[in-house]
């Protein structure tokens, strides 16, 4: 099972980078470049423990659903949302929030499993590992710009 591991450190208060890491606002701002956009369960705000998103997007060309659950949950230091129904065999999204140096150290663990068994593992070394990597660290770049301005209280609002 392929696991993604980012670390990105943030010039603002853990309790607003956690937030913004569970905004489903946000999100869609971050995932501008794959159409997505939360179609049923938790639509907007913060999500929390035991909520789920239904998720439209378009990735390789075709349009896929993913829903996903909040499985985890210590505000501000840690969540994590796992896979419920979509295109994985399986994945798990950890959020780890760390202090440093005034600011945050957000760590990401992503931990998924292909379909198709030979040929998801086939697809992870040719194209999706690097793919999912990629669409993280831009996920990870937009928290930075939002939680590092005021751009974050656009998004935070309860």
């Amino acid at each position: 099972m392929p696991r993604i591991e980012l670390q990105t450190e943030i010039k603002a208060d853990r309790n607003i980078v956690f937030d913004l890491s569970r905004s489903i606002d946000l999100h869609k701002i971050s995932t501008e470049q794959t159409n997505e956009e939360a179609i049923a369960g938790k639509t907007s705000g913060l999500i929390g423990m035991n909520e789920s998103v239904t998720w439209r997007a378009k990735h390789f060309g075709v349009y896929q659903k993913l829903t996903s659950k909040i499985t985890e949950f210590d505000r501000p230091n840690y969540f994590a949302d796992e896979m419920v129904k979509g295109a994985f065999a399986e994945f798990k999204h950890e959020h780890h929030f760390a202090e440093l140096n005034g600011g945050t150290l957000m760590t990401d663990f992503f931990d998924y499993k292909s379909p198709f068994r030979i040929l998801g593992k086939l697809a992870d070394k040719l194209f999706l590992e690097k793919y999912m990597t990629e669409l993280l660290i831009e996920r990870n770049r937009v928290v930075k710009e939002f939680a590092e301005s005021d751009k974050w209280k656009e998004v935070i609002n309860e």
